[in-house]
């Protein structure tokens, strides 16, 4: 499934995606595929709430891969339940016999305001956001960690999904910003528990159009007339995502690369600002003083997106 416009870059690799049945998933399985890579293409087939399920939009997209002359195989398990994630990593190292990179993707949403937002739709989004993120890095970690044990050390990569609205906050996305905020603390401790068995573990906020997105940010969303540069085709994530799931990104751990249109921005994360040390204890009164001094001289926060 190689052509002038790839390099291999993955070849021989095999790489899970989940949510990889459509937008931006879809996408990076067939950017993987293109450049070698045996792709295994994970799918619920539900709603952008979450609802129903199916097992088309999988399937759909290793037919797509195999009929440009690429490898793929479908699953359509859980990710957020222990069981569905340990059979994604065997679905890879049964039809393939190895696995080299995890990307994961899969979510939905569920947008309320914080005072109409239901336990249920905060429970659903951390669920599959967060939790759906944990457990295939848990068992597809434990495979790595037996390999660099028996003496293997894999040359392993995982890519996070993380968002804007983890970055920064999102208005109506109290349970979406907070799961992708804590995708990229894991982010973090994953680098760093897993270096010692040859694992990588970044995270992408992308920014494209999706089932997701085309409801949230209608307006920025519009794809282009004809023959204009697409920016927000969820296409131009994939390069990045291909690469940091390659071994060409060797070195590049614990990192979050914020990636839309033709821009790739590496963000810098929550670093140590002003400081005041009275060297005893303050008083209320003098912690207040302290405190506004201190954001005078800070840089002022980034908005939240669709505050007002």
């Amino acid at each position: 499934m190689t052509s002038a416009a790839t390099s291999g870059i993955c070849a021989g690799r095999v790489v899970i995606v989940t949510g990889a049945g459509r937008g931006l998933g879809r996408a990076h399985a067939r950017a993987y595929a293109a450049e070698g890579a045996r792709v295994v293409v994970n799918d619920l087939g539900v709603g952008p709430d979450g609802s129903g399920g199916s097992g088309r939009p999988a399937h759909a997209v290793v037919e797509e891969i195999r009929a440009s002359g690429g490898d793929a195989v479908a699953h359509g398990g859980d990710i957020a339940t222990s069981d569905g994630a340990a059979s994604l990593v065997r679905t890879a190292l049964d039809t393939y016999g190895r696995l080299d990179t995890l990307v994961s993707n899969a979510g939905f949403l569920r947008d309320r305001m914080l005072v109409n937002l239901d336990e249920d739709d905060w429970d659903a989004v951390m669920r599959v956001h967060l939790k759906g993120h944990f457990l295939p890095l848990k068992h597809a970690a434990a495979h790595w960690r037996a390999e660099a044990k028996a003496g293997r050390v894999p040359h392993a990569c995982v890519v996070n999904t993380s968002s804007g609205a983890g970055l920064l906050g999102s208005v109506g996305q109290g349970n979406y910003s907070a799961a992708k905020a804590g995708i990229l603390g894991l982010t973090l401790v994953a680098a760093a528990e897993l270096a010692a068995y040859g694992v990588r573990v970044n995270a992408i906020a992308p920014a494209a159009r999706t089932r997701m997105t085309e409801q949230t940010f209608a307006d920025t969303m519009v794809a282009p007339e004809d023959g204009a540069f697409d920016a927000m085709a969820p296409e131009n994530v994939s390069p990045l995502v291909v690469w940091l799931g390659s071994t060409a990104s060797a070195g590049v751990t614990g990192r979050v690369f914020e990636a839309e249109a033709g821009r790739i921005t590496v963000m810098e994360g929550w670093r140590p600002g002003p400081t005041a040390d009275k060297g005893a204890r303050w008083t209320p009164a003098e912690a207040g003083g302290a405190a506004r001094k201190l954001l005078a001289d800070a840089e002022p926060p980034r908005p939240v997106y669709g505050a007002r």
